[in-house]
């Protein structure tokens, strides 16, 4: 089967997006319930089920920021993620934003390849940033998560 043939990307309600899923992305739930409520939820969904999700934020003038995106990990590396990001670019360049940004960990190699993959370019990097607003250390790939890397594309 066709992943992508088959996958619908829709807005579904903050309270309909799975907690487990939004957690893949932020492993603080006090993270995800501050911005949760505050941006626009999409889920990418097959066969009825939701398979990803992303939260689309307005933070500035004319730019928005994808602020949390996952895949179920049973779904990953079929195009699901990217799919998703040009979703977000579509939605963000028809509701007038000209700028789209999204951060990462500094140990998400995988993640900053895709972003790259889908036009996202390197900006700037947020120093201590996990290290400052997250009360546990993270660790990714045996790596530790300090900084926040941030991405960006113009529209």
């Amino acid at each position: 089967m066709d992943v992508l043939a088959a996958l619908e990307i829709k807005a579904v309600a903050a309270d309909a997006v799975p907690r487990d899923l939004l957690l893949e992305a932020d492993e603080s739930w006090e993270a995800v319930s501050d911005y949760l409520h505050r941006g626009r939820c999409y889920g990418a969904f097959l066969a009825g089920d939701m398979v990803g999700e992303y939260i689309l934020l307005h933070t500035r003038p004319f730019t928005a920021e994808v602020v949390n995106i996952a895949v179920s990990p049973a779904f990953r590396r079929r195009g699901i993620g990217g799919a998703m990001l040009h979703h977000a670019a579509e939605r963000a360049r028809a509701e007038g934003f000209r700028k789209l940004e999204i951060g990462t960990g500094n140990s998400g190699f995988g993640q900053m390849a895709l972003y790259a993959r889908c036009g996202f370019r390197m900006e700037w990097i947020d120093r201590g940033f996990f290290t400052l607003h997250y009360p546990n250390p993270i660790l990714e790939e045996g790596m530790p998560c300090t900084d926040m890397v941030r991405m960006g594309m113009l529209l």
